[in-house]
């Protein structure tokens, strides 16, 4: 089972346990739950604590290269609710 780094708690976990933020090709950033879309990608664990982690400590920043606006992390935090209500 592949591993990967959550950005927020950077904690190695395997890959179907965590949440895939995905920079599309056309710039714009959204989940992934399935793990399958084109673009590039960083994981976090499925908590609101990780994603509010990886706001402060600029992880997000880090791996996409690029300063990430806040309502990226606004929408982010919302679609995320939306999966744990499931």
């Amino acid at each position: 089972m592949p591993v990967r780094m959550c950005v927020g708690c950077q904690e190695m976990k395997n890959k179907k346990e965590m949440i895939r933020v995905i920079k599309t090709p056309e710039g714009t950033f959204m989940l992934d739950a399935t793990g399958k879309k084109n673009g590039r990608g960083a994981y976090v664990c499925p908590s609101e604590e990780c994603l509010q982690l990886a706001r402060k400590n600029k992880g997000l920043e880090r791996s996409f290269k690029q300063a990430i606006p806040a309502e990226v992390y606004e929408s982010l935090e919302k679609e995320m609710e939306a999966l744990e209500i499931r």
